[in-house]
């Protein structure tokens, strides 16, 4: 049956596609295209639940079939797993195909086609020194405005919608510039740290225990801030050589260890006359294959530093667009001799036709091996059913003794309660935390490739409304990038990043706090 249905739903494409340019119907009527996206989202639906079944009949012990086998009977090449992820996607009023098709919303697919281009920062040039004395308090929008798809861009939506395939790459999507928000990926991963003071609070925890529960209670409420709001938009793919900088001003008095009473012995060690501690941020697009961002962070007062790499990658669903963040980040507290390594979620947009959101999902892990103490942490996507949305779970386990020292749920964006093994519990509310507001340089003093001077016209016809001139804007970049690039084809120059040298399979900063010290 689903070999007939899916040979029917390719005739049909087919007979839509072979309508003639122009005319009283025509291969772009919207109607059809709309006709075209809800055929595919049903067959991919079809699928999903063909899978569903099959897995339930493999699990009553008659494995006629692979869980996940609907790929191969469709002989569709798509994911190979998360088959009933894709299926927690609220509900079906806003078209599910359609729906997914922006998760480059939330955690771009940095190898877009803008993404081929590079730009040519001066060759060999060793990182530029940037004076925090110049930052300024951040005074950029914080919210996208817009509320939802227009009608003459939801054709355009539908449109390339019709063109993916399930399970493709998304590498060489060009995607139209109104979906996009007015701040670059790069920029993006600095505003998960605007709760700084309970990052610089980790280090002052008395013991392994509360150090690990610290970071555990920052991670949980890192990624509320991380949006602008709940629209799903996609940030800026960085290019090869974009840079980003800002700090933080953290007042000392906001930093303190949030369970018990007694003081950290090292915590005042290494103040400073001033009343608040420094937070510097830089991030850096190394690579292109694949597209990689690393970003660095440290407190020098603290002795804590935070280093990352991140390779985004998104893949068309059929109901959403997953994009997996592949990478992982070590955060170090040298006054501790601890290192915590953990990964990040993956991200999918839902509801573009209409309204789109956001979700986080996905399974990740914070770990350090000194103390023995680890992490679990479960972004729930939403049941197809029912159910809610933005759901997080988390425990934090001491192996060696094999107990459980923390639990957590709540949602990521909201409220998050915390129970301790002796009993104890807290509530943290993300949308009450107090922000702390990044500092970061006037244009005038960015150099070309940071990412604000670097998309500073088509961030300025994005907020006038102008989608055409910021698209003229953003291709004339990507041709400077493309031409620059096959320069350095051409004389066979590899690229060299500024802030970030490759070790292994990750990217760690040039001038680390471990090395310093």
């Amino acid at each position: 049956m689903m070999n007939q249905v899916e040979g029917q739903q390719k005739n049909l494409v087919h007979a839509i596609e072979s309508l003639p340019g122009s005319g009283p119907l025509t291969a772009l009527d919207q109607d059809l295209l709309l006709l075209k996206a809800t055929s595919a989202a049903t067959l991919s639906c079809l699928g999903e639940c063909l899978s569903l079944l099959q897995q339930s009949v493999h699990q009553a012990g008659q494995p006629s079939h692979k869980p996940g086998a609907s790929e191969n009977i469709l002989g569709w090449h798509g994911p190979k797993s998360h088959s009933t992820e894709q299926l927690k996607n609220g509900t079906f009023g806003s078209l599910p195909s359609a729906s997914a098709n922006i998760t480059w919303a939330i955690l771009p697919n940095s190898a877009e086609d803008e993404q081929t281009l590079q730009p040519e920062p001066e060759p060999n040039s060793g990182p530029d020194l940037v004076l925090s004395e110049d930052e300024k308090s951040d005074t950029e929008d914080k919210e996208e405005t817009e509320l939802g798809v227009m009608e003459d861009q939801r054709s355009v939506i539908l449109h390339l919608i019709s063109q993916l395939k399930l399970g493709m790459d998304l590498t060489k999507v060009v995607l139209p510039t109104f979906i996009l928000e007015k701040r670059s990926l790069l920029e993006m991963y600095a505003d998960f740290m605007a709760h700084p003071d309970l990052l610089l609070a980790i280090t002052a925890g008395a013991t392994p225990e509360e150090r690990v529960i610290c970071f555990v209670e920052y991670y949980l409420t890192a990624f509320h801030e991380g949006r602008k709001g709940a629209l799903a938009k996609k940030p800026y793919n960085p290019i090869i050589g974009e840079t980003f900088h800002c700090s933080w001003e953290v007042p000392k008095d906001s930093v303190k260890p949030k369970r018990t009473a007694p003081h950290s012995p090292h915590s005042h060690n290494h103040d400073h006359p001033s009343e608040s501690y420094k937070l510097r941020f830089v991030a850096e697009q190394v690579s292109h294959h694949p597209p990689i961002s690393c970003f660095y962070c440290e407190c020098k007062e603290k002795r804590l530093c935070v280093n990352t790499h991140v390779w985004t990658k998104s893949k068309f669903m059929g109901m959403s667009v997953g994009v997996s963040m592949i990478g992982e980040g070590v955060l170090r507290l040298l006054e501790h001799g601890e290192e915590y390594v953990f990964t990040l979620p993956s991200a999918y947009a839902r509801s573009i036709l209409t309204i789109p959101w956001v979700e986080l999902g996905g399974k990740v892990s914070i770990s350090c091996a000194k103390t023995g103490y680890s992490a679990t942490v479960i972004f729930h996507t939403k049941p197809f059913y029912g159910g809610k949305v933005h759901r997080v779970t988390a425990e934090v386990k001491h192996n060696p003794t094999n107990t459980i020292v923390c639990k957590a749920h709540g949602e990521w964006n909201g409220t998050l309660e915390f129970t301790y093994n002796n009993g104890e519990t807290k509530v943290i509310d993300t949308t009450t935390l107090p922000v702390c507001p990044k500092k970061i340089r006037p244009l005038e003093k960015q150099g070309p490739m940071e990412s604000r001077n670097l998309w500073r016209e088509v961030t300025q016809y994005l907020r006038l409304g102008d989608i055409d001139a910021a698209t003229e804007q953003k291709r004339r970049l990507e041709e400077k990038q493309r031409v620059e690039e096959r320069k350095r084809e051409n004389l066979r120059t590899p690229w060299q990043p500024k802030y970030f040298i490759q070790e292994g399979d990750g990217w760690v900063y040039f001038n680390p706090l471990w090395k310093a010290h």
